[in-house]
């Protein structure tokens, strides 16, 4: 399928108001262009240069996602553009995106990453740490940051039954702090494996990428 039918295909399977973050890391500009052209305007990447270079040469009502771990050094390249950074995992970070915003004039929404998988490689704060940006001088303290939400990545295995408990332990999380802090709206879980087990949990947002372009490309 190209990828116009895949970005076809996920409007139509996806429920009505979740957010598809097609996910376009390695993919040149040529085929980002094709979903664009097929309506999508919300793409994920995981790297700062990479994202920056595509902003540049792409129309500019596209949104864009970070989806990356993050250099607290590369934050300046994308604050004067980024709309959602999904993977604040410290403080530190938090605080280097509310400078760079400030310095754009500008107010950046932010998810906090959560690791919820067993796996080392994975970043994130644990669920005891997410509590620690919620308090009221932490909230004041940044003013050119919005946190809109949680972000998480399930174990990368074949057990259904452990990627549901992951996803559902961040969602009951999410549920909790929701009910002190209203605007939070988004959970993004899920990728083109486990979508549709996220979708089952309560995902908001999924970020897809294999099953839109296709095999990434890491030469």
């Amino acid at each position: 399928m190209s990828i116009v039918e895949n970005i076809k295909k996920y409007r139509e399977l996806l429920p009505q108001g979740l957010t598809l973050v097609a996910v376009s890391k390695t993919k040149p500009v040529s085929d980002l262009m094709e979903a664009y052209e097929a309506g999508q305007r919300i793409f994920g990447e995981n790297k700062i240069q990479e994202m920056t270079a595509k902003w540049e040469e792409m129309p500019k009502d596209i949104e864009w996602h970070m989806i990356g771990h993050i250099q607290r050094n590369k934050v300046k390249y994308m604050a004067p553009f980024v709309s959602l950074i999904h993977t604040v995992d410290s403080l530190k970070l938090l605080k280097e995106i509310n400078k760079e915003a400030a310095k754009n004039d500008r107010t950046i929404n932010c998810l906090l990453q959560v690791k919820i998988a067993k796996e080392e490689s994975k970043f994130g704060l644990s669920l005891e740490d997410v509590t620690a940006f919620f308090t009221p001088e932490t909230l004041k303290s940044f003013d050119h940051v919005k946190i809109i939400g949680l972000m998480g990545m399930a174990t990368f295995t074949d057990d259904e039954a452990q990627i549901i408990s992951e996803f559902k332990t961040l969602k009951n999380s999410f549920d909790a702090l929701q009910k002190n802090h209203p605007y939070l709206t988004q959970l993004s879980i899920g990728m083109s494996g486990d979508y549709q087990l996220a979708i089952d949990q309560g995902s908001t947002m999924v970020r897809i990428g294999s099953s839109i372009f296709g095999a990434r490309n890491y030469n």
